[in-house]
């Protein structure tokens, strides 16, 4: 799915002299793809849910952020793709820049996509797609399915996100975004953003 200048989009909206976030360097995969679901406090607060498929991360924002009950559907909006190591960014993007406001990793993990690489990358072109979340809150099997454009229009392109009625099934919904904290540093969204450091991320940060 990833072409030549994948990339392009998500640089082209970003001034890095200005911002923090990585350009997109090369960090290597592990044995199981990953994945990030990261809490962005912009212009409204929304989780940005991210899969790495074929050397980069795809994106969408969820506006209410992933559910554990499978009767909730959750509208998830793509957006352009990340870089892989955007799966370690958190902190502050710049006022003035493109998603300006505080990024938590709200949880991370491994991911295991149902069929091959391949038959994912191309169950997510025709807009359907399973997988199973090895996260630190996320459990078990989920679908992204497309309900409206599909013709490569974000601006039109609508998703859902649901999650499978199996053993990591409850009634827990996501939490709210002013006390939720980081899988990775256990700060909230306000703890970063007064931070005099928070715009600093770091790579492979345990």
């Amino acid at each position: 799915m990833a072409g030549k200048d994948e990339l392009s989009e998500y640089r082209r909206k970003r001034d890095f002299d200005k911002t923090r976030e990585p350009q997109g360097g090369a960090p290597a995969s592990g044995p199981a793809p990953r994945f990030v679901v990261q809490l962005h406090d912009a212009r409204s607060v929304h989780f940005d849910f991210r899969l790495e498929v074929d050397g980069v991360l795809k994106s969408w924002a969820i506006p209410k952020g992933p559910s554990h009950d499978p009767h909730d559907k959750r509208l998830a909006m793509p957006t352009e793709d990340h870089p892989l190591d955007y799966r370690d960014f958190e902190g502050v993007i710049p006022e003035g820049q493109y998603g300006g406001g505080t990024v938590i990793i709200w949880d991370e993990g491994t991911y295991r996509p149902k069929g091959s690489p391949e038959e994912f990358e191309k169950a997510l072109e025709k807009g359907h797609a399973s997988f199973w979340l090895d996260g630190r809150k996320l459990h078990g099997g989920y679908a992204l399915t497309r309900f409206r454009g599909g013709d490569g229009d974000d601006d039109r392109e609508a998703w859902m996100l649901v999650k499978r009625n199996d053993t990591h099934a409850s009634d827990q919904d996501a939490p709210d975004p002013k006390r939720a904290r980081s899988a990775r540093s256990g700060r909230t969204l306000g703890q970063i953003a007064a931070d005099p450091d928070a715009d600093r991320w770091e790579s492979n940060r345990s």
